[in-house]
């Protein structure tokens, strides 16, 4: 098959969707499959990477956006069995608008709670309007899909209670590829953080947005620390929030027991889950974080927030703790990771056995299933369709 990656932005802008695309990608091209990638970007910014298509957009932030492709990359997505979207707006118009017309089969995997980002975001619109339109749309947009792929049971539940989510639907977990997180990778060395092999080490990966609620993780260290000395946070990643982030830990006094490493290849990720000895998120944004997959495969137990995504991914007292959204019981349970090794070390070994079912090769073979069916579907409809009336809607595209 010949597959189209939708992504609004990609190895420009690091995130969980950029991992897992890139990682799926791979793993459809080692089953033989021909895929591409359909972002925004300059052409400077290629890599390694084949098959990267690239149109020119307008720079926004840390990524680009446009509302249309180029001319090439229109041709080469109009000749791909299937699209796979990957961000409902500008990449989900463009696929609408190019591959409808054409029947080509759209599938959508929903990888973000939109309607908190939106709040985080776009904070000078009132909630209720921002709430109606970004329904009104995401509806719209469902009905548009062939398939809808939800990661986690408990987004099913938001997507279908608060967006009349009406679209064939599978939950398909994403993946991640577990092999380089084994019992046998190196830990990078804790000292070049100032901290020690006596330290407890909690580590954190991913984005520092406000939408992330590290400020909420960052007083639990506080009060941790006032009780557990060799407490330390390790922050991995960066973003917006990190000077604000960084002002907070030098008014708390805890300077010694944080240290932020900014943005690292993904690559050493599994080295800096190895040097830790717990994972912290106390985010309730996420949908279905690939850092949690990656961290229970690395074989740290997990604190973070019952919340959809978390709660799909950890058994509570098994291969880590959820807690409450506040931050005494949030602290609570962190002593208890902190200060209990034993407790540690079992869930670790769960956390490892419960990570299988994530592999990225698994999930890979489940989508390419589907991805069959709904091709040989569009093939029996396309017989006998004339390409006239897509031929005459190019002119105008």
């Amino acid at each position: 098959m010949r597959i189209g990656m939708m992504t609004d932005n990609y190895k420009t802008h690091i995130s969980g969707v950029t991992n897992y695309v890139s990682l799926i990608k791979r793993c459809l091209e080692n089953a033989g499959h021909e895929v591409y990638v359909f972002t925004f970007g300059k052409n400077s910014e290629r890599d390694n990477e084949s098959n990267i298509i690239y149109t020119p957009g307008i720079p926004i932030a840390d990524f680009y956006v446009n509302i249309q492709y180029d001319q090439p990359a229109k041709e080469l997505l109009s000749s791909m069995d299937i699209v796979h979207v990957h961000h409902p707006f500008a990449s989900g118009i463009l696929a609408r608008r190019y591959c409808t017309p054409r029947n080509i089969p759209i599938v959508f995997t929903n990888h973000t709670r939109y309607d908190l980002y939106t709040q985080v975001y776009l904070p000078i619109f009132p909630k209720t309007m921002t709430e109606a339109g970004l329904k009104a749309y995401l509806s719209q947009f469902y009905r548009a899909c062939n398939l809808v792929i939800i990661p986690s049971d408990s987004m099913y539940h938001v997507l279908v209670e608060h967006f009349g989510l009406a679209a064939p639907v599978i939950i398909i977990p994403n993946g991640v590829d577990l092999e380089p997180f084994g019992a046998d990778n190196q830990p990078v060395d804790r000292h070049i953080f100032g901290f020690s092999n006596d330290d407890l080490i909690a580590i954190y990966i991913g984005r520092l947005g406000p939408e992330k609620n590290l400020s909420f993780l960052l007083d639990a260290i506080n009060r941790v620390s006032l009780s557990n000395s060799h407490i330390r946070l390790l922050m991995v990643g960066d973003g917006p929030e990190r000077n604000n982030l960084e002002i907070q830990v030098k008014n708390l006094g805890i300077e010694s027991k944080v240290s932020f490493t900014g943005m690292i290849p993904y690559s050493d990720v599994p080295h800096y889950l190895a040097a830790s000895d717990l994972f912290i998120t106390p985010s309730i944004t996420e949908v279905f974080p690939l850092s949690v997959i990656e961290a229970i495969g690395a074989g740290l137990p997990v604190l973070g927030i019952n919340a959809p995504g978390i709660r799909d991914i950890i058994e509570d007292g098994k291969t880590g703790l959820i807690s409450p959204d506040d931050v005494e019981s949030f602290t609570a349970k962190l002593v208890l990771l902190s200060n209990d090794h034993e407790l540690r070390q079992a869930m670790g070994k769960q956390a490892i056995l419960a990570s299988k079912k994530y592999d990225i090769r698994t999930i890979a073979n489940i989508l390419i299933q589907h991805y069959q069916r709904l091709v040989d579907t569009s093939k029996q409809i396309n017989q006998g369709i004339s390409s006239k009336p897509t031929q005459f809607l190019d002119k105008f595209q």
